[in-house]
């Protein structure tokens, strides 16, 4: 099956050496985003605005691959401090509406550039 590289100017650009999403079929794998600022690449400061950023970030990588947070079937949030964990739910359901999409939190030591927020995704998109 082939692949196709998605990528848009509304989200960070990649910091290594990987894609922002790649497509196969009608699935969509992202890329881990953390709460960078895409006009500036530097991070936003404090939870509430890094998970917002994220979320931001995750939708226009969705868009430019032709879908939207609606398809997102899978999410997983990674935290550097579990307490934060009610208020990045708060978040997350201002940008999705039910049926949610499945999802992992998973507590860890430390991110990309100290962000105290990472998410990845996978999206299917409609025939």
């Amino acid at each position: 099956m082939s692949k196709q590289i998605i990528h848009t100017d509304a989200a960070p650009k990649a910091i290594g050496p990987y894609s922002q999403a790649v497509r196969s079929g009608n699935t969509v794998y992202f890329a881990g985003q953390i709460g960078l600022d895409p006009a500036t690449m530097e991070l936003v400061p404090g939870i509430e605005a890094q998970t917002r950023r994220v979320f931001e970030n995750l939708k226009a990588v969705a868009q430019a691959a032709g879908g939207g947070l609606r398809d997102v079937v899978r999410l997983t949030i990674y935290l550097t401090d579990l307490g934060n964990f009610a208020r990045v739910n708060e978040i997350m359901a201002s940008y999705f509406i039910a049926p949610y999409p499945t999802r992992a939190t998973v507590g860890v030591a430390g991110l990309p550039r100290g962000a105290l927020v990472e998410m990845d995704a996978i999206m299917v998109l409609q025939d």
